[in-house]
């Protein structure tokens, strides 16, 4: 049984997120990187979730907008980025829990695949798996191993389908 629940953020629940992802982070960067995202085109309400327990914003990600562009052109096509939860509710599952209620929102929006960025230790065993096993390049930072580029498949996944393979761009918003 859990003690959290998980549902869309609100406005009212954007103080307290910026709060977690502080707390997850260590800093503002991210933080600050949400704020910009929810002013941008790439902001996404419906796959944009919180954890609440007692009360409370426990955990929060987003996944939102970035494109691909192949041979034929650019795509819009969805990217995990933040996951956060509170240092104090770490390691109860919430984090995986908020990873797998926002896969579902995105297959249910018709998404064919999520990218991101990060540990496949965390990430793999919810599904996710090497971008460029797929076709998908990510620039990533110097400090990342190439296989922190992932990529999760969903139902509308068509791997005959070129515009789902080529490079990732990230919007101006990312920084």
């Amino acid at each position: 049984m859990t003690d959290w629940v998980i549902r869309p953020e609100t406005p009212e629940d954007f103080p307290a997120i910026r709060t977690v992802q502080v707390a997850a982070f260590n800093e503002d960067r991210v933080a600050d990187g949400v704020d910009r995202i929810r002013e941008s085109w790439i902001y996404r309400p419906a796959t944009s979730l919180v954890a609440v327990s007692d009360g409370d914003v426990v955990g929060h990600v987003m996944i939102t907008g970035c494109t691909v562009t192949s041979e034929t052109g650019e795509r819009e096509v969805a990217m995990l980025t933040p996951l956060g939860v509170l240092p104090g509710h770490q390691r109860r599952g919430i984090g995986s829990a908020l990873v797998r209620a926002a896969l579902a929102g995105a297959a249910q929006a018709g998404e064919p695949f999520v990218v991101l960025e990060g540990s496949p230790v965390y990430y793999g065993p919810l599904g996710f798996v090497a971008s460029r096993d797929h076709g998908i390049e990510m620039q990533l930072p110097d400090w990342a191993p190439p296989e922190a580029g992932q990529v999760h498949l969903l139902p509308a996944y068509d791997p005959a389908d070129a515009t789902l393979r080529g490079k990732i761009a990230y919007p101006p918003v990312y920084g």
